[in-house]
């Protein structure tokens, strides 16, 4: 049995460039970006017009997510897409002066299991937050297409399965090749021909073959998006809405690098947070220490913490969870890079954090011993490097 599939794939006849724009979740606390996309795509057939940017999120979606399927309908009805049946693509993306490759296609959600302890054949790869899934169910559930921003990594030190692509893909069709707007590099795309299709497909098994864990797939990036679409899938049990079209990468890609994902508060007196943390982790008894940066509009300091958690995302994580349910005022964010993380704390009642990340080799050890990591542990690369929708399917 195969477990990467090629997939029926939509891509627009014209201007892709103003079609692929990045993930929904990304610069949620920059509303400028999504203003510079909106003026960037004008009224273009875009990604942009079918995605709702979380930054936009609030209690009441309805309005907007109707519009939303209705522009998908539109687009199918009015001849935006060609068609590709029965395709994989090749993916290069060139960014920071780095290339990182991998294959579109899908995965089966009966593989997929994003519960903590799972044994799946696809695992999330941190802890799932399930009053996140409701609202992205509401934008999901109704809609007649999909576009990934979901990257799932193997784990392939060899470089057996998707590197090997490179030397040969002049000998394959192109799919595209175009700059990303807003600093987002170039990418490329090849169509797979069916034998390199299976060839592909056999050297991902053969990964697995000879585990007693038969963990092939980590979600890298789009953890609640695929969690989403298990859930939506398990409400109806549609045939088209089983799979979800995602891109494999493999993590010794060398330009897979893990970046901490920061946390930034709003709403928070820095004084009451800091001296509540402190005692908590003291409370702990544990022996090892972690540091964090604490920034505010005043500066910046480093403090040492009593380690509750293996990672110092752990121990943080875990306090701020409890002290958002005492303090329901207080919101937090989840930053890429050190610079964007300093500027957002240069409002009042702002508290960020900046602390050491993880290694990318320790990833798949840890999912195999600890079932997942606190959730928003890590990320591949900062917001620009994020995957951008370019790839379309028909989910019902």
């Amino acid at each position: 049995m195969k477990h990467f599939l090629p997939a029926d794939i939509l891509l627009p006849k014209k201007d892709i460039e103003t079609w692929a724009v990045v993930a929904c979740d990304q610069y949620t606390s920059e509303p400028d970006y999504w203003h510079d996309v909106e003026t960037i795509v004008g009224d273009k057939p875009s990604a942009l017009h079918i995605i709702l940017p979380e930054i936009y999120l609030s209690p009441d979606n309805s309005e907007r997510i109707e519009k939303i399927n209705a522009t998908m309908q539109e687009y199918l009805d009015g001849g935006v897409f060609d068609v590709h049946e029965n395709s994989m693509i090749y993916v290069e993306r060139e960014s920071n002066n780095t290339v990182r490759r991998g294959v579109v296609g899908l995965i089966d959600l009966e593989d997929y299991d994003y519960h903590k302890g799972s044994s799946a054949l696809i695992r999330a790869t941190e802890a799932t937050v399930l009053e996140r899934i409701p609202p992205r169910v509401q934008i999901r559930k109704d809609a007649p297409l999909e576009m990934p921003h979901i990257l799932l990594l193997i784990d392939d030190p060899a470089l057996s399965v998707i590197e090997p692509l490179s030397e040969r893909k002049n000998g394959f069709d192109r799919a595209y090749g175009f700059e990303l707007m807003k600093n987002g590099g170039h990418i490329d795309g090849y169509f797979l021909p069916e034998a390199v299709q299976q060839q592909v497909q056999d050297a991902l098994e053969a990964l697995i073959a000879d585990k007693d864990d038969k963990l092939l797939f980590a979600v890298g990036d789009g953890n609640h998006s695929l969690a989403t679409a298990k859930e939506c899938y398990n409400a109806t049990k549609d045939p088209l809405a089983r799979y979800a079209l995602v891109e494999i990468v493999n993590i010794h890609d060398k330009s897979i690098e893990f970046e901490p994902i920061y946390r930034v508060l709003f709403n928070v007196d820095k004084e009451d947070f800091l001296s509540k943390f402190i005692a908590r982790t003291e409370a702990a008894g544990g022996s090892d220490t972690q540091r964090f940066t604490v920034i505010d509009k005043n500066g910046e300091a480093d403090i040492d913490v009593k380690a509750t958690a293996k990672l110092p995302v752990g121990t943080l994580q875990t306090f701020i969870d409890d002290y958002i349910k005492e303090n329901p005022g207080v919101r937090i964010d989840y930053i890429h890079g050190t610079d964007v993380t300093r500027k957002l704390c240069q409002e009042d009642n702002t508290l960020g954090f900046l602390f050491e990340g993880m290694g990318k080799d320790e990833l798949f050890p840890a999912i195999v011993a600890d079932g997942s990591l606190p959730r928003k542990t890590f990320s591949m690369g900062h917001a620009e490097d994020k995957r951008y929708y370019i790839e379309t399917r028909r989910i019902k």
